[in-house]
Formats: structure tokens, C-alpha cells, sequence
């Protein structure tokens, strides 16, 4: 099953997890939106430096940024209204996690890479 993902933090940088997780859920069959502040593309897909306002069935957000840079894509993520938000090691956000919960979206703290490789995504 497709479940459409918007990377948020994605890099043209192949050493970058963001990159290495859009590639992955490429190979999974996932389709993505990839957005970042560099300019570039991931396997031929390009980076949108435009946080986008709508994704038709948005299925997971899967963020690579720190908390202190989620803060100005919070209300963005969450009107986007995905089914769940993973929020990857380094991107744990208490107060994030309980705002999109409170708007009923579900969160996750985990690794996207470990999602797709063990079959859990």
C-alpha cells in the first residue's frame, strides 16, 4: 500500500538520513513529496524549497529537523493533516507531539529507515 510521505529536512547530500529515507521509500513503493532548504533532487525528484499548503492523501510526514526548527512548520505540518507525524532520533518534540495529537494526528517516535527495513512502515 502507498502511503504518500512528505520528508521534511530532505538533501541532495547522499550521506544525509533524509536522503537515505527518500530513496528507501521510494524503493518500498511510497510515493514523496521532498522538502528542504537546499537546492537540489534525490534520485531525480526535486527538493521543494516551498513549504507545500496541500498533498492530496498525505498518509506520514516523516521529519528530519530539530526541534528548534520544526517551531515554524508546526501549524503547517499539522494543517496538512497527515495520518501521523514519525518523529526520527534527534527530532523528539514533547510539545510538537502533543499539539498533533490534540489536532488527531498520530505521532511516532522512531526511525523511519527501521520502519521500512523491518516491514513496519
Amino acid at each position: 500500500m502507498n502511503k504518500k510521505t512528505l520528508v521534511i529536512g530532505a538533501s541532495p547530500n547522499p550521506e544525509r538520513y533524509a536522503n537515505k529515507a527518500a530513496r528507501l521509500l521510494a524503493r518500498h513503493g511510497h510515493s514523496t513529496v521532498l522538502f528542504g532548504i537546499k537546492k537540489g533532487d534525490i534520485d531525480g525528484k526535486v527538493i521543494e524549497n516551498t513549504f507545500p499548503e496541500h498533498i492530496d492523501e498525505l498518509h506520514s510526514v516523516t521529519l528530519y529537523l530539530n526541534p528548534a526548527n520544526q517551531q515554524a512548520f508546526e501549524d503547517k505540518i499539522i494543517a496538512l493533516r497527515p495520518k501521523r507525524i514519525i518523529f526520527n532520533p534527534g527530532t523528539e518534540n514533547p510539545a510538537f507531539e502533543q499539539k498533533a495529537q490534540a489536532a488527531g494526528i498520530a505521532t511516532e517516535e522512531a526511525c523511519t529507515l527501521v520502519l521500512l527495513n523491518t516491514g513496519q512502515y
